[in-house]
């Protein structure tokens, strides 16, 4: 019973820093691309003003630091559930 309730908390703990971690990245991805372009990512809802270039570099930035702050998350959170 006591592996079930600590599997329940260290999923429920993942998935509270998985979402802090990708807040966290998206937060960071906005400020640097804000001081690199001079002004915030584009976002799906843009109207047509942004070209394809600039939305393809900055979903992939995205992607790549969100899934990067995830897997950090994830394994430090596993790492101190099982310390």
């Amino acid at each position: 019973m006591a592996d079930t309730n600590t599997n329940m908390i260290a999923k429920a703990t993942g998935v509270i820093a998985a979402i802090g971690a990708a807040w966290a990245a998206q937060k960071i991805l906005a400020s640097a691309w804000k001081a690199a372009t001079g002004h915030t990512p584009p976002k799906p809802e843009d109207e047509g003003d942004v070209r394809f270039a600039e939305i393809l570099v900055a979903a992939a930035i995205s992607g790549a630091i969100v899934a990067l702050f995830r897997v950090l998350a994830t394994r430090g959170t596993a790492k101190y559930l099982s310390a």
